[in-house]
């Protein structure tokens, strides 16, 4: 997946992550920048990702895998 960033520095209270981790299970996390990470509940992670206003996405694509990736949303 082609990804192209923003040449614009992104200013934002919380990133959202879904991520996989080693046994493939999806973690998701709630990111308070340079402050603080919290491990969330994919229902918080569907909830927010369906009523915030996000101002970004960005894909994180697993090395080696075409078809997987994971994600960070930015509100």
């Amino acid at each position: 997946m082609r990804y192209v960033p923003s040449p614009i520095p992104v200013q934002c209270d919380w990133v959202y992550s879904a991520v996989a981790n080693k046994s493939g299970r999806m973690q998701y996390h709630k990111v308070k920048p340079g402050i603080s990470k919290l491990r969330i509940s994919r229902n918080e992670f569907i909830r927010t990702f369906n009523g915030a206003q996000i101002i970004a996405m960005r894909p994180l694509q697993v090395n080696g895998n075409e078809t997987d990736f994971q994600m960070e949303f930015y509100i």
